[in-house]
């Protein structure tokens, strides 16, 4: 394994703390995991610290999953007392989901995800216009699909998200708006998603790097502890802020910035495919 001194993360220490914050208010503020943030600062943090091109992206995947079990599950609590979690989706999704999320680790590390980040940057551009705008009339129906349908949905929920190291909470408020769910209901119940994909992806990509010689030390697989210690207090401090925050704003501001968020992440996938 490739060691890495204590001394060459002080350099990164504060824009991994400030992507902990952000990735923590956010989470708290729209049900997501973070992951969007953690992926790309954490790719670019072990590029720098020398740790192998053939890992880096492996590793800042695996460590995002990682950060977002404690992150998705302090927001979840925050939700949970409020009162609005769906529940019953999320025991409907307590299979499909993990079966998805560990589906998409085992491909990660053999197959690129390039078609697929081009496929979930047009849809959320597409999805992220029509929050912002609002006039686009944009509805799958009424009622959420029947059990078959959310059991499909859960399974690339789960697949897509382990692949690209978020929580969820991206594709799971499309999902649950489309059907006119509303949104403070889809941002909490994201929460949940995110510990369902976070916990068995994180599982899969330890075990699927397990023994990795291309690794930094104090890595468990494809997840570095040292990122995680790092990163996740921060990160778990600012949850609560967010999901305050998201109480007391109307639909119409939730959508307008989830929106704007869906569009951010959308050219954050595009540019990795130039």
């Amino acid at each position: 394994m490739q060691p890495i001194e204590a001394s060459a993360l002080i350099p990164y220490l504060l824009p991994l703390f400030g992507a902990a914050a952000a990735a923590g208010f956010l989470a708290g503020l729209f049900g997501i995991g973070g992951g969007a943030i953690f992926v790309p600062v954490l790719y670019q943090t072990f590029e720098e610290l020398g740790v192998s091109h053939e890992v880096s992206m492996h590793l800042a995947i695996g460590s995002s999953l990682a950060i977002i079990v404690p992150t998705s599950i302090r927001s979840l609590v925050s939700h949970w007392r409020r009162g609005v979690v769906d529940w019953r989706l999320l025991k409907e999704w307590v299979v499909a989901i993990p079966l998805g999320a560990i589906a998409g680790a085992m491909v990660a590390a053999a197959a690129s995800s390039g078609e697929l980040r081009g496929i979930f940057a047009a849809l959320a551009l597409v999805l992220g216009l029509k929050l912002v705008f609002g006039k686009v009339p944009m509805s799958f129906g009424k009622q959420l699909p029947g059990l078959a349908g959310r059991s499909v949905a859960g399974f690339l929920i789960g697949l897509l998200s382990s692949l690209m190291g978020i929580g969820g909470g991206v594709l799971n408020n499309t999902f649950m708006t489309l059907y006119n769910r509303p949104m403070i209901e889809a941002v909490a119940t994201s929460a949940g998603v995110g510990v369902l994909i976070s916990v068995p992806g994180l599982l899969s990509y330890a075990i699927g790097g397990w023994g990795d010689p291309l690794l930094p030390a104090y890595s468990i697989g494809f997840v570095s502890l040292a990122a995680v210690l790092l990163i996740a207090p921060a990160s778990i401090l600012a949850v609560p802020l967010g999901a305050a925050l998201a109480h007391r704003l109307t639909r119409r501001q939730l959508e307008l910035g989830f929106g704007a968020f869906l569009l951010i992440v959308a050219a954050r996938f595009a540019y990795s495919l130039l």
